[in-house]
């Protein structure tokens, strides 16, 4: 192992020293928090694809491949499809508004006084994402070092927090470029051809397993709606998503750059339900679906390969943990804490508005460290994370980009009553159960329109600054003009 063990010594040593050198970029609070917003085409659909597929894209996608065969790419190609539809019919219009939150664009749309509730929501959510990528840690270094849970959980959840926590989101795009090349090559070019091989071949592997292992729908159509309603959906309003698209240095960057990542998406989808299912074939009896990734890593791959490939699985994670983790702290300081205080700092602070989100991005690590400790069940945080976005914020958002009749009253009900619902429908039917997004997502729905029918409609002042904002006109530039070269 001593081959393999280099590799990842080296790889998270990489990862430091990029954090180093981001430092170095980041002195605005634009260029800390969404890379100055100028990346390029290539950067941008690398390090997107790099955040939406996580630790539970890849060891979780071929857990499921394990269980239900090609049928177990549908969670993973949910989220491509969220991806595309993203890309193809919102990015541009929220790269234009110049926005640092999706609170943000709910204060714009509605006329304020949305931001805080609202807030609270997304906190929550990218906190649980955060907790839950940062759990998976424990997998991987168990595999390679047979290490202590917590131990696992400290080390890989300090090294991403030292990272993002020096250069922001410059340093997280960074590694997430590296990342995302690592992931390419470790499971699409290595793992996937290599599974199979070891497999027999697709004709092998049809010949050991029931025939609906390779059924495209065998996991079930209401799983799959499901997935829909969470993955896809989700993925039209996650602050850690939108986050990524503010980095982009134009709307057509954030529209075809984003339409590759989702493409992608799709393609890794597959390949993870093909080792998934391979692995089936190679173990049969595994006492747990999740195991399938670091059992067929360990026992089948060639020395400094096994090193590689488990070092994709942790550029999968850090990815996703990085990405939730700048997105919980820009939340918690810039819609939660600076609100509740009533801060407005003077134009041109851009000093200390680093400092203030690196010390949060630090608090929100130590918090999210902590409670990965606590937790066990990934599939449960994640799901309750979900379940709070989609049933408490995918109506208003949405809403406001497509409903001019939507009120701020609506909106916060909206908010109130889906996040209420879900919280109490989980309780009730249990946390894994589809009941809570489906009926928190329709409550949300109906107080949205209720409400917003009964209030006056928004303030014709508002929305005419809404559009202003939405064709690109009117944003407050920030001072984010200052001449800097355009990252590819």
């Amino acid at each position: 192992m001593a081959v393999d063990y280099t590799v990842i010594v080296v790889y998270l040593a990489g990862m430091l020293a990029m954090g180093w050198w981001g430092m170095r970029r980041a002195k605005s609070k634009s260029e800390f928090l969404v890379a100055g917003r100028r990346l390029g085409p290539a950067m941008y659909s690398g390090t997107m694809a790099a955040i939406v597929l996580g630790g539970a894209s890849t060891i979780g996608g071929v857990g499921l491949g394990y269980q239900y065969g090609l049928s177990g790419a549908w969670m993973v190609f949910t989220i491509g499809l969220g991806l595309l539809a993203l890309s193809v019919f919102f990015s541009a219009r929220i790269a234009r508004l110049k926005v640092y939150t999706v609170s943000e664009m709910l204060d714009l749309r509605y006329g304020g006084r949305a931001g805080v509730i609202s807030g609270v929501v997304m906190w929550a959510y990218t906190l649980m994402l955060a907790v839950t990528s940062t759990i998976a840690y424990a997998t991987i270094f168990d595999v390679l070092f047979d290490m202590n849970r917590t131990l696992a959980i400290i080390i890989g959840g300090s090294i991403v927090v030292a990272y993002s926590t020096l250069g922001g989101m410059w340093s997280i795009t960074l590694t997430d470029m590296v990342q995302f090349v690592v992931k390419t090559v470790g499971v699409l070019l290595l793992l996937l051809p290599i599974a199979v091989i070891k497999a027999g071949g697709f004709s092998e592997m049809k010949a050991k397993l029931p025939t609906e292992y390779f059924d495209p729908l065998g996991i079930g159509g209401e799983t799959i709606f499901t997935y829909v309603l969470i993955y896809t959906f989700g993925m039209l309003i996650g602050q850690d998503i939108w986050q990524r698209v503010f980095t982009a240095r134009s709307d057509t960057t954030a529209k075809w750059g984003g339409t590759v990542a989702g493409t992608y998406c799709l393609v890794y989808a597959l390949a993870g339900a093909v080792i998934g299912t391979a692995a089936k074939v190679l173990y049969p009896t595994l006492p747990s679906a999740d195991t399938a990734f670091a059992t067929i890593v360990k026992d089948e791959l060639p020395v400094g390969v096994r090193g590689l490939v488990l070092a994709a699985a942790l550029a999968a994670v850090m990815s996703t943990s990085s990405g939730a983790l700048i997105a919980c702290a820009t939340v918690a300081n810039n819609d939660i804490w600076a609100k509740l205080r009533g801060a407005v700092r003077p134009r041109g602070d851009d000093h200390d508005e680093v400092k203030g989100n690196r010390v949060f991005i630090l608090v929100m690590g130590i918090a999210v460290i902590c409670t990965a400790i606590a937790l066990n069940n990934v599939v449960e945080a994640l799901t309750v994370a979900y379940n709070l976005l989609v049933g408490g914020l995918l109506v208003p958002i949405l809403g406001g980009l497509l409903w001019k009749r939507g009120t701020v009253h609506g909106a916060l009900a909206s908010v109130v009553v889906g996040g209420l619902a879900v919280v109490g429908l989980m309780a009730t039917y249990g946390i894994l159960a589809n009941e809570p997004v489906y009926y928190g997502l329709l409550s949300s729905l109906v107080a949205y329109v209720i409400v917003s029918l009964a209030t006056p409609a928004t303030d014709p002042a508002v929305l005419a600054a809404w559009r202003e904002r939405l064709a690109g006109r009117g944003a407050d530039a920030e001072a984010e003009a200052e001449p800097a070269a355009v990252v590819a």
